[in-house]
């Protein structure tokens, strides 16, 4: 494993946290014991100066080291299989698929093939074949003209399941998805911050929209059947725990949201929300947190279609050589936020 000091440390530190998300990415070898292990594994902690990283089993075994029985590292490299496998026959199937079925698939007992696709993926099984059916659903809302085959194209067995899944899931009711917002009411306002003009709009079920220098009209591209009103009473305190959170941001996670995306934005912006205030991630790590960590660029294209700013803070996500990166709306902006944070 041919890596910079700073690629070390993190794996270093990702050891003594045994984090699963590195499963597969490196092992740790020790070389007074002549033992190789996964990231995650619970035996004590080495000396950092008997331990030496290599990219996988192949490697550790052509330095002398042999596989850690408690950990098994080797078996990391089945399990992705396995769970490739797996979500290779749900996207096969319009019907949900029993677990007993896929841990079959792959040998493996149906307790143990949970645990093993949860941990790749941060689903169940079952969640992640529904998460599949609300992602073709969005997919099928956009396209078709009329709910029912929207229903049925996306493998939904009548019309009450379809409407029980996509509850929450929206904000709004498939038919107005559809129609561009028929019907649904979204308050907005563009304020004033430190960071410059700030539009902030909002559904009943909370924001659908933060970002710096924008007016009206883009929320009048994305609903322009929905109803749009400037301001309002009820509003207007939410548009101040906005800003609050704007001007001193960290503290963000009680403000209610309403985005939507495809499973896997969906699994990247919730990991962006576990980031604290004051630190960063890389690309490659956000890609593993939400169970896909060769999923790079899909990840930054996750980040990039955030519609929530400072909410959902991809402002934390940096390169892999700790520099800013890009940012929608200015590396400035991105840099004062991280500034202001590392502060709080």
């Amino acid at each position: 494993m041919n890596e910079s000091g700073t690629e070390n440390d993190q794996a270093w530190a990702a050891v003594l946290r045994r984090d699963r998300r590195f499963d597969g990415r490196f092992v740790t070898g020790v070389l007074t014991t002549g033992i190789y292990c996964r990231p995650s594994c619970a035996a004590r902690h080495p000396a950092r100066g008997n331990v030496r990283f290599f990219a996988d089993g192949v490697d550790a075994r052509a330095a002398g080291l042999r596989p850690c029985k408690r950990c098994l590292p080797d078996d990391v490299g089945r399990d992705e299989a396995a769970v490739l496998a797996a979500i290779a026959e749900i996207k096969r199937h319009e019907v949900l698929l029993t677990l007993d079925k896929l841990a079959a698939i792959a040998d493996y007992s149906p307790s143990h093939f949970q645990r093993v696709f949860k941990r790749a993926t941060g689903l169940s099984p079952a969640a992640y074949s529904r998460a599949l059916r609300v992602e073709r659903a969005r997919d099928a809302l956009s396209s078709e003209q009329r709910v029912t085959d929207a229903i049925y194209q996306a493998g939904f067995e009548s019309p009450s399941r379809f409407y029980d899944a996509m509850e929450g899931k929206l904000g709004m009711q498939p038919s107005a998805w559809i129609s561009g917002g028929q019907g649904v009411t979204i308050h907005w306002t563009v304020a004033s911050t430190t960071l410059g003009p700030m539009l902030l709009a909002a559904t009943g079920k909370g924001v659908c929209r933060l970002s710096f220098d924008e007016g009206v009209e883009a929320l009048e591209r994305r609903f322009p059947n929905a109803i749009l009103i400037n301001g309002g009473n009820e509003f207007a305190a939410l548009v101040q725990r906005v800003i609050q959170a704007v001007e001193q941001p960290g503290q963000t996670n009680d403000i209610p949201l309403d985005v939507k995306g495809t499973a896997f934005q969906e699994a990247v912006w919730a990991q962006l929300r576990k980031i604290p205030a004051g630190e960063t991630r890389s690309y490659g790590q956000i890609a593993a947190a939400a169970g896909k960590p060769k999923a790079v660029r899909a990840a930054g294209s996750a980040n990039g279609a955030n519609n929530v700013a400072v909410l959902i803070p991809c402002h934390r996500v940096v390169r892999s050589d700790g520099t800013l990166g890009g940012y929608a709306y200015g590396t400035g902006i991105k840099s004062e936020l991280l500034a202001r944070e590392s502060k709080g």
